[in-house]
């Protein structure tokens, strides 16, 4: 017997209209019955396109419509774990934009909250929906790869712009309270990048993350711009204005089993977006994401991609797959040679009208996983866990940072 559509409601008019297209894809498995937004201008224009919405400017006075099932909460970062924790106490599920929370302690209450209500809490990590993301998955859980040894990722995209209004006040992005901004001095935004490779490694599962340190450059890039867009005089057009914050963060992280993670996050630097750049090493392979638009993910597969490692010929009868036709040096192979066997059966089913869906597919499947995790009571895939583990190293990194790059214990946040 079909479930009924989940009745959700949007806090936050401008990050959640970029889900529009998916909760339209979803009718069968979503309704939108309501917004939020404090901002009239953000209410009216969803109101214009969905006229029997009911528009609130009031998140608590939202939680009381008895109509609403769930909350997805896209508002800005530094509200996200308090608006999730008082969403869960009015009984309502959680749908969460990233970060999860910006200090452990809000960490904790967020777990203890899920804990205690029993209610679906997921983070909407798109990242970890992309198609070649969920590729390298599938590989990694059938064990393509051998033991994974090292992984990386980065989110590098030029975000200066974001920083100050039109006005030349602040945004809440360029709000330089410790710990509540992606310009605090560590890395603000980990989980785009650390998301996909936590999930290749099984962390929260066969694994867990023990230990992290960050370091990070000077602010100079950030500076750079401000004083040019700004007009003279003007404070923040002066270089103390952005010497609490950094251009770039790197973070070293180590799991139980001994394996090493590598993070960047860098959103002041000028260049080109890298929306996806992550790297994975194991004893059987490796995979190598795009650096931009117009090249392919690439995979090199010991005794199915061309050549073999180590390529010297001294070991003629060593480590060499029988009926090998080649014994040249390895090449790596374009990923999506190997979709017949190790596309991610999601993407083989539902991977055109996600695309349709915008934003490369990732918020089609975050929303269809959080639905049919509410309909069926099953746990969803990215749990209050995972959210909390992702997001603790925004506030482990800038202690670390704050510490000269003392690597700092990550908590076990399952027990």
């Amino acid at each position: 017997m079909p479930h009924s559509p989940v009745r959700l409601a949007i806090a936050g008019g401008h990050r959640g209209a970029s889900f529009g297209n998916a909760i339209n894809a979803l009718g069968e498995k979503i309704e939108l019955v309501a917004i939020c937004d404090p901002a009239e201008t953000a209410r009216a224009k969803w109101l214009s396109a969905n006229p029997s919405l009911t528009a609130y400017d009031d998140f608590d006075r939202m939680l009381d419509d008895p109509r609403i099932d769930a909350v997805f909460i896209a508002t800005p970062m530094p509200l996200h774990a308090q608006q999730a924790i008082r969403a869960l106490k009015a009984g309502k599920h959680v749908l969460s934009e990233v970060i999860a929370a910006v200090t452990l302690e809000e960490c904790w209450e967020l777990v203890e909250t899920v804990e205690k209500t029993g209610l679906t809490y997921m983070m909407a990590e798109n990242y970890c929906y992309r198609r070649e993301t969920m590729f390298v998955r599938n590989m990694a859980d059938q064990g393509a790869f051998g033991d994974i040894t090292f992984a990386e990722g980065a989110y590098i995209h030029d975000c200066r712009d974001l920083n100050l209004n039109a006005d030349g006040t602040r945004t809440w992005r360029g709000n330089l309270r410790a710990g509540n901004s992606q310009l605090s001095r560590g890395n603000g935004y980990p989980t785009h990048s650390l998301g996909p490779v936590a999930q290749w490694l099984g962390i929260n599962r066969t694994d867990r993350l023990l230990r992290t340190t960050t370091f990070v450059k000077k602010s100079a890039a950030r500076h750079e711009w401000a004083r040019h867009v700004l007009p003279e005089g003007h404070p923040d057009a002066d270089p103390a204005a952005w010497e609490n914050s950094a251009d770039s963060a790197s973070t070293i992280i180590q799991t139980e089993q001994g394996r090493v993670i590598s993070l960047r996050f860098d959103s002041a630097s000028p260049r080109p977006h890298n929306m996806v750049h992550y790297g994975l090493q194991g004893t059987k392979g490796a995979f190598m994401s795009r650096r931009h638009d117009d090249e392919d993910p690439l995979v090199w597969l010991d005794g199915v991609s061309p050549g073999v490692s180590p390529a010297n010929f001294r070991h003629k009868g060593m480590a060499r797959p029988a009926n090998h036709e080649s014994i040249g040096y390895p090449r790596w192979q374009v990923l999506w040679e190997m979709s017949e066997k190790y596309e991610h059966p999601a993407w083989k089913s539902q991977g055109d009208e996600a695309v349709r869906s915008g934003h490369g597919g990732g918020d089609f499947f975050v929303l269809q996983d959080f639905a049919t995790a509410i309909s069926n009571g099953t746990p969803p895939p990215i749990d209050v866990y995972d959210a909390v583990t992702w997001s603790s190293i925004t506030p482990l990194s800038i202690q670390s940072v704050a510490a000269h790059g003392v690597p700092m214990d990550i908590p076990n946040f399952k027990r």
